[in-house]
């Protein structure tokens, strides 16, 4: 690495990091803090739970600050720079913008990489045990005796065995209704099973009344075959099968397509889904469109210029969440495809940074 790319680095990591704290002791405050203060006044929750949500809450608030502190970070160094002179200096002597802020945009990559296996592996985990924290633990609440769309999955290791549809779960009579199982093997479905109920016998689950199909080659069904009684491949005891449903921020991108594809095929409206799964790769990639973003508006023509950073990064990230959230709702609502609906902010807004980005090359 040039001398001349580890000053430029230098210059946007301080303020990149303070971002990070910045603006994630905003988020803390203005939201997280007060739902803390009503779990602890309405239900009296601990100082322990208190102190376990908080932690809990970090991930998913951390993820969100990053593109804010590229953003910030970008401008600060380049306005910086320029405000000192020193890019005058350094394009004279013959490097070209794209160049001096190339060490910029590959951090921005690097920090979209990794912020995409974070959001992966560890922000569904710390949502799971937050709501669990605060469903089961503060506010101790009890399932409802009825709820649709039960998705239950029996796991070895990495690989799925069977994964289960049942639209509808009475705890009261421990009945599972309208089932639909898929059976796996090495990872390739196997059989397509089908039933109208299924009942807890006190040790297993046994379906009724269903239809088998064997759809090992290929996509074809090859051979179908009925049954009275057909012992369900699912091991969750009725008193788990509550607990066991996550929401979608719970859940990691794989678990997200396998059960999208599987209430797809039970002509179960996935709209939601689809757009929390596409946001997973669009929001970490919200690092790098905001680093091509900053760092043209960065380079500013008076002294003093890297005071206003902080402003122009307010008014960027207020355009970039105001077009995810007219994006996301129309993708919510099936308007637009999800994929769009999650990529429209990165879109929109990568197009105007490749725009500064070529003004201020010439």
């Amino acid at each position: 690495m040039r001398i001349l790319d580890k000053y430029v680095l230098k210059e946007f990591i301080g303020p990149f990091l303070f971002g990070v704290c910045a603006f994630t002791a905003v988020f803390i405050g203005t939201g997280t803090l007060y739902r803390i203060a009503n779990l602890i006044n309405q239900y009296g929750a601990s100082m322990w739970d208190a102190f376990r949500v908080l932690v809990l809450a970090l991930p998913s608030i951390i993820v969100v600050t990053f593109p804010m502190s590229v953003l910030l970070g970008s401008l600060m160094a380049f306005g910086k720079l320029s405000g000192n002179s020193e890019m005058i200096v350094m394009r004279t002597g013959g490097q070209n913008f794209i160049r001096l802020a190339m060490p910029i945009f590959v951090a921005a990559l690097l920090i979209s990489l990794g912020t995409t296996a974070f959001n992966e592996y560890v922000v569904p985990r710390a949502n799971n045990a937050y709501n669990t924290i605060i469903d089961q633990e503060i506010k101790h609440k009890v399932a409802p005796t009825t709820q649709d769309h039960i998705i239950l999955k029996d796991v070895k290791g990495h690989d799925i065995n069977s994964l289960m549809y049942a639209r509808q779960y009475d705890s009261n009579v421990k009945q599972l209704r309208d089932i639909t199982v898929q059976e796996f093997e090495n990872d390739k479905l196997m059989r397509v099973e089908k039933a109208d109920y299924a009942d807890w016998n006190g040790t297993k689950w046994v379906m009724h009344q269903g239809i088998i199909y064997d759809v090992s080659v290929g996509d074809q069904v090859t051979r179908q075959m009925t049954f009275q009684n057909q012992e369900l491949p699912i091991s969750q005891r009725p008193n788990r099968i509550s607990e066991s449903q996550k929401k979608p921020d719970e859940m990691t991108i794989r678990e997200l397509r396998d059960q999208i594809k599987l209430l797809d095929e039970n002509a179960v409206d996935t709209n939601k889904m689809k757009v929390e799964m596409y946001n997973r790769f669009a929001m970490p990639m919200a690092s790098l469109v905001c680093a091509i973003v900053g760092a043209p508006l960065g380079m500013q023509k008076q002294r003093g210029s890297s005071s206003i950073g902080f402003g122009i990064s307010v008014v960027v990230i207020f355009i970039y969440y105001t077009i995810m959230t007219l994006g996301n709702a129309l993708g919510n609502g099936g308007k637009i495809p999800a994929y769009l609906a999650a990529f429209l902010p990165d879109i929109v807004c990568g197009i105007a940074g490749i725009v500064l980005v070529y003004r201020k090359s010439k």
